[in-house]
This record gives C-alpha cells, structure tokens and sequence, in this order.
C-alpha cells in the first residue's frame, strides 16, 4: 500500500508509516465527504490483492479509484427520503453504465408484477 502512496497523494488521499506495520491516513478525497478511512483502506488493499502485481501501476491505482467511488455511493440498507430517491433515478437516467457499479454488480433489478405477487405468495 504504502508503494502507492505517492500516487494516491495524487488522488487526495493521503496515508503515511505509522510503526509496526499500521498507516495513518492524514487526508481522504473531499469529493467523498465524511469516509471511514479503516474500511475504505481494507477495500483498496482487497482490490490490490486481487489484482496482484501482474497489472500496471495505473491499472491498480484505476482499480483502487473504483473502490473510493464506492464508498461515496449509496450503500445497502441506507434509508433515502423520497426526493433523494427520485434524485438518484433521475441521474441514473442519464448517466451511462448506471445499471452497474464499478466492479460489475447491478445497480437495480426489475420486477415484473408476476415476480412480485410470487414473492408474497400470490399466485
């Protein structure tokens, strides 16, 4: 991780040495707002182990940049007021590839009213 700091600098997101194999992170991307740093730090080392050493340094540091994205997204179980959700489904409107986060997950699914009533026991 630490390899990379230089170029996640970059990205502003600063980390540091800080003894016996800990990091400190003295600064997150602002775009991102409020983060857990520890949680996002746990997902960029996952992706770069996942990616291992055989692809480039920019590849990784694009891989690490779709990880920060995520933790700026909405998560799972997050309660959203009636205009942010109309807000989000007009932006995923026009923005492409929305049916999908960075790493290749779906963003929505579509139910049919068939699929629906089955799903309560109505048909």
């Amino acid at each position: 991780l630490l390899e990379l700091a230089p170029e996640m600098e970059r990205l502003g997101l600063g980390i540091e040495p800080f003894g016996g194999g800990a990091v400190a992170v003295r600064e997150t991307p602002a775009l991102l707002g409020p983060v857990d740093a520890a949680a996002m730090l746990r997902d960029i080392l996952d992706e770069l182990d996942d990616l291992g050493d055989s692809h480039s340094v920019q590849a990784r540091i694009e891989a690490v940049l779709s990880r920060v994205a995520c933790h700026g997204s909405i998560r799972s179980g997050r309660r959203m007021q009636p205009d942010e959700m109309n807000a989000l489904l007009r932006e995923m409107e026009v923005t492409p590839h929305s049916g999908q986060c960075n790493h290749g997950r779906p963003t929505y699914v579509e139910l049919k009213l068939a699929d629906i009533e089955r799903l309560f026991g109505r048909t």
